[in-house]
């Protein structure tokens, strides 16, 4: 009978263990924490209420916001206004430094279960939560970084958003093909800015670096016009510029999609020239067309790619920004083109618009 006996001590063992890992995991540890402070604050402020204030009970409760998943923090929330109301019903007389304590504390309470309502529609909050959404910022918008390119070859970006935020309506998409060593350089601008359009351009980022590396580069343009259409947003729309280059030859070609013109540096006369291509805004007309434009990069030449806040403001017009680009990005090239977008970025443009540019150099 000893053995029948043993198994079921183990069992119950290893329900008891993994019970305790599922209090104490996921947030169980830190809300037995959280409530042995509560309860500490409370016994402080029964002690010696001129000393500890009631308005301690704010630590834990903003603690928990941080800390706390959505499914605790509700009922921790509810768990310390009842400590609180206890608390306060056994002091006597309520003066009236009391009732503003307790009433601030309420609010703030009232405020920490809206924001968790709201958080937990994404399933996470707290700390995690917020982790999560930076994670997936991160991966996004990794999609835009420049692959490394052949020997001959240099390119560099800058991005800029309004307000200095880390979100921005402006991105990049690039794509490298090594075996027809071809490369796919995408500028996009988001309607909006800033915060505004971040949520929109970090989905866009994710959709057009998918449809770059899969599609030939002819179909790209209309098929995330295509896109943009079936997302039904109310302001969805984006303007947008391909540059479609063989590494090999330097032979380009351009597709405008009511985006402002590439500008190429020739290296033989010292001069800029402007491509202008034609084509419609993303995410407004079905079976657009979009029209080519054909050129070559040669040894010494390079073009710049870029969005309307580096070239436009309020008070200056789109031709007149293109001329002044031009004759910024000639001075700048004194300095070389290593840290070229950089300086020409901080140079131009206002602060208060999402602004990127890229640069694509045959050395």
């Amino acid at each position: 009978m000893a053995r029948p006996r043993s198994s079921a001590v183990r069992r119950l063992r290893r329900r008891v263990q993994a019970w305790r890992r599922r209090a104490l995991g996921g947030g169980g540890l830190v809300l037995l924490s959280l409530v042995g402070l509560t309860v500490l604050l409370c016994i402080l402020y029964a002690v010696a209420p001129d000393f500890w204030p009631l308005t301690l009970l704010v630590l834990p409760m903003v603690l928990g916001s941080v800390f706390l998943g959505p499914r605790m923090l509700p009922w921790f929330v509810i768990f310390v206004l009842g400590v609180l109301a206890f608390a306060v019903t056994r002091q006597s007389p309520l003066t009236p430094r009391i009732i503003v304590g307790v009433l601030v504390l309420f609010l703030l309470g009232f405020i920490i279960l809206v924001t968790s309502f709201r958080r937990s529609r994404l399933g996470v909050a707290g700390v995690q939560g917020e982790s999560m959404l930076v994670d997936l910022r991160d991966r996004i918008l990794s999609q835009g970084r420049l692959p490394e390119l052949p020997a001959g070859w240099f390119a560099e970006s800058a991005l800029r958003s309004a307000g200095g935020t880390p979100f921005a309506g402006d991105f990049t998409v690039a794509s490298l093909c090594p075996l027809e060593n071809r490369l796919d350089l995408v500028v996009v601008d988001v309607s909006g800015k800033g915060e505004e359009a971040g949520t929109r351009a970090l989905m866009l980022s994710g959709a057009f670096g998918g449809l770059l590396g899969a599609l030939p580069a002819e179909e790209f343009l209309p098929a995330a016009n295509s896109y943009l259409l079936r997302q039904e947003w109310e302001e969805g729309f984006a303007t947008a510029i391909h540059l479609n280059i063989h590494l090999d030859t330097g032979e380009f070609v351009l597709r405008s999609a009511g985006h402002p013109p590439a500008v190429q540096l020739l290296a033989g006369s010292g001069r800029w020239t402007v491509h202008e291509s034609e084509g419609p805004i993303l995410g407004l007309i079905e079976d657009a067309d979009f029209v080519e434009v054909r050129s070559v990069l040669r040894p010494g030449d390079a073009v710049l790619l870029y969005t309307d806040g580096l070239v436009e403001t309020p008070t200056r017009e789109l031709s007149m920004g293109i001329d002044k680009l031009q004759g910024q990005g000639e001075r700048e090239i004194l300095g070389g083109f290593d840290g070229y977008t950089q300086r020409l970025i901080d140079r131009l443009g206002s602060p208060q618009d999402d602004r990127a540019l890229v640069l694509l150099h045959r050395r």
